[in-house]
């Protein structure tokens, strides 16, 4: 959706149009779902945050201002912000019942999904242990695939500065990932 249409949306959805907001919802619930999904790692708890954020999203659409940037970059503060309460809330404990009991099946290259299923986890453990925005840098640029530009607007900061802490996160996994033990050439390879 290019910004001249989604303007028109949002100017729709706040004198009350639901199916303005519904092509708004349309457009970013996958997107804002990742997001959420892979920094809680928790389905059931991503949809709810996921919800939340629109619930929010709606309730406080009337005083959106849009101060030029997409609407998306909201949806992203709102997000990230829903994401620190419940890890707030939660004191960063974690639930055994979050935890997913997977039957695996024997095949001949059992292997390579255990190994790949293994760098996932080391992976996502590394990167909880980032700061907040070290970790959103990282999910807008590798896993939602953002260009720097992109990141840099819904972050509200400029390139420069988002280089600076993309460099800063990798060199921060990178270090987390050693001292584990861990062999990142094995880990990204088994990523691919």
């Amino acid at each position: 959706m290019d910004r001249v249409e989604e303007k028109k949306l949002l100017q729709l959805a706040q004198r009350g149009n639901a199916d303005a907001f519904s092509a708004l919802y349309q457009t970013h619930v996958q997107t804002i779902f990742r997001y959420v999904y892979h920094r809680v790692n928790n389905v059931q708890l991503a949809e709810d945050l996921t919800g939340d954020v629109f619930t929010r999203a709606l309730s406080g659409l009337a005083n959106y201002q849009d101060l030029g940037k997409p609407f998306i970059a909201w949806l992203y503060s709102i997000a990230h912000a829903r994401v620190v309460d419940y890890y707030r809330r939660a004191g960063r404990q974690t639930d055994e019942s979050d935890e997913v009991i997977e039957r695996i099946p024997v095949t001949p290259d059992m292997d390579e999904g255990i190994l790949r299923r293994q760098a996932i986890k080391a992976l996502r453990e590394a990167i909880t242990g980032l700061t907040g925005e070290q970790q959103q840098v990282v999910v807008l640029r590798f896993i939602e695939g953002y260009r720097i530009e992109h990141v840099a607007e819904v972050m509200g900061k400029n390139a420069n500065a988002i280089k600076a802490l993309q460099h800063r996160a990798l060199r921060s996994l990178a270090s987390r990932l050693e001292r584990a033990g861990l062999d990142i050439a094995a880990i990204l390879s088994g990523l691919s």
